[in-house]
């Protein structure tokens, strides 16, 4: 199966067509993977107090990281030229993202008791329920509707090859892939039940809104203009509208 955008992500990593590089890269992503989980399960084993502290460091770590990619294009590409996107990639994104996995998996483990029980374990299991199969579905749904390139974040570094991407779920909400993640990192918090778990979970959305105010769409603003912003103000970043859900079901059903 082809995935959409990986020969235009291989175009910009050639040495991907071997083996050892790719290996190498996804060492790196373990290493950083490890490294947080490490962390985090030492805060839990020793400070089980400060555990949610602890998590929210990695995250803090981990946003600080991936914001210079974004943050540092204009030193890199004046240094490093047509090598700025492959460095940026690799030495942040890389390291970063593994990062935010593992927080996000910690939610599963983190202690304490299970605060659910009786009818009102029911309705959150089903929450969780409906949470994690939509988020599966638009993350499925956004590799093959906008590529791994888009995902991958070629076109912040190389602007003048992007490609218009003709999808109703722009419509709905601006984020589908981080909607996707929220999501499913919510499910996840819900499911494990605990006071830590449920308050990580809803404290996600925050951060992420966070990172996009203070990182990525000022950088979608100066690439996209004045409009960018008129359209974060009239398309909610993660969540479609009431009136919206029927169309929103639609993209995740078809696709269209």
């Amino acid at each position: 199966m082809t995935i959409p955008g990986m020969d235009k992500l291989k175009a910009h990593f050639p040495e991907w067509n071997s083996p050892l590089p790719r290996l190498l890269d996804a060492l790196i992503g373990i290493m950083s993977f490890a490294a947080a989980t490490t962390a985090m399960i030492t805060v839990d084993h020793f400070f089980p107090n400060w555990t949610l502290l602890g998590q929210a460091a990695v995250f803090g770590v981990a946003f600080t990281i991936l914001s210079r990619f974004f943050l540092k294009k204009t030193v890199l590409t004046a240094g490093l030229g047509g090598m700025a996107y492959r460095h940026a990639f690799r030495t942040y994104v890389v390291a970063g993202m593994p990062m935010i996995i593992a927080g996000i998996a910690h939610n599963a483990y983190l202690p304490g008791d299970r605060i659910l029980s009786g009818y009102s374990a029911v309705v959150v299991y089903l929450v969780v329920a409906y949470l994690l199969i939509t988020g599966v579905v638009m993350y499925v749904r956004a590799v093959f509707t906008f590529g791994v390139d888009n995902l991958a974040m070629v076109y912040v570094y190389y602007p003048e090859e992007s490609r218009l991407v003709n999808s109703s779920i722009y419509s709905l909400i601006r984020h589908p892939v981080y909607s996707a993640v929220l999501r499913m990192a919510i499910a996840v918090g819900l499911w494990h039940g605990t006071w830590f778990s449920i308050l990580f979970a809803l404290l996600m959305p925050v951060g992420m809104m966070m990172w996009l105010k203070l990182v990525e769409e000022p950088e979608l603003i100066g690439r996209f203009g004045d409009g960018y912003a008129v359209y974060c103000r009239n398309v909610p970043a993660f969540l479609p509208r009431l009136r919206n859900l029927s169309r929103f079901w639609r993209f995740l059903i078809s696709g269209n």
